[in-house]
């Protein structure tokens, strides 16, 4: 069993809102440590069936104890739903979150509460770490990512930071050095948070190319999901939230076109269900989960 234990946000009412039949084929797009995964295999009926995503292969082999020959496990990212049939899933649940193990393994290099290698992809078989990525990239492109995908008011002087210290000492590579590095920049720190969090948010989302894949698996979803079937998706943080909150009212919202308004509204693809957050309780027992924002949506009989 790994050191790093899971807790599931929102496991029972993601779960209660995504499976309407127990007989469908339903898909995890992010398997993580399979919190959700289990609970819908066991509202499954026998001829049920689970797809599961995820790009982590740490992942993928704690799934491999599942040992159900209903769940289907995939290496790949959720944008792979739209490889899926169309109109042959009753489900899609997206958990936008990062697994415990994934924060609180230093070798992973997600988190700043120990130190270890600045690395935070969450495959980390493909592509190029942060510290690859901080070895060559440019002051001004630093900036953009820590701005636009941290919020962060402080972009430009830590980008500063960051490139001098690769000039006059060599890339940064270390999270605790990282961290530091931000705290000396960032003039004022909010109450509670740790200087680094939107420097650390911004650099795991730009590697990982987050917010480019979001939209995809949200349009794929609209050709997978059968008529009545669900799209449940929690997010983490106010950008990928934003993102969910606008497809959803895209294609929920009844469109008039303006050229001939007595003709009847565009038929729509969504219906919006529910909006849900952690209660008390279980903030209290998940700190993490305090952020954690549920949006539920069915899918109409509209053509995609």
């Amino acid at each position: 069993m790994s050191a790093w234990q899971h807790t599931t946000v929102l496991l029972a009412e993601a779960v209660e809102q995504l499976v309407t039949s127990p007989d469908g084929t339903y898909v995890d797009g992010t398997f993580g440590r399979g919190g959700h995964s289990r609970a819908i295999l066991q509202r499954l009926s026998p001829a049920g069936r689970l797809i599961a995503f995820d790009k982590d292969s740490e992942a993928l082999a704690a799934a491999e104890a599942i040992g159900d020959a209903r769940l289907e496990l995939r290496h790949a990212s959720f944008t792979a739903l739209a490889e899926l049939p169309p109109a042959s899933v009753a489900g899609v649940l997206l958990d936008l979150g990062v697994s415990s193990p994934q924060i609180d393994n230093p070798a992973r290099g997600f988190s700043f509460r120990a130190d270890g290698p600045l690395d935070m992809r969450m495959d980390p078989t493909r592509g190029q770490s942060v510290a690859e990525w901080l070895a060559h990239a440019g002051e001004r492109e630093i900036a953009e990512v820590i701005r636009d995908f941290g919020e962060e008011r402080f972009a430009g002087p830590i980008a500063k930071a960051l490139v001098a210290r690769r000039t006059q000492r060599g890339p940064v590579a270390g999270t605790l050095e990282l961290a530091e590095l931000v705290a000396g920049a960032v003039k004022t720190r909010e109450p509670g948070q740790n200087p680094a969090t939107r420097t650390f948010q911004a650099f795991r989302i730009f590697i990982n190319a987050e917010l480019e894949e979001l939209p995809q698996a949200l349009e794929a979803s609209l050709s997978v999901l059968q008529p009545g079937g669900r799209l449940a998706v929690i997010s983490f943080h106010s950008l990928e939230d934003r993102i969910v909150k606008q497809f959803i009212a895209r294609h929920a919202r009844e469109v008039v076109d303006r050229r001939a308004p007595f003709a009847p509204p565009a038929p729509t693809r969504l219906r919006e269900i529910a909006r849900i957050k952690p209660g008390a309780d279980e903030v209290a027992a998940n700190p993490r989960a305090r952020s954690a924002i549920l949006r539920v949506a069915e899918r109409t009989g509209v053509p995609a």
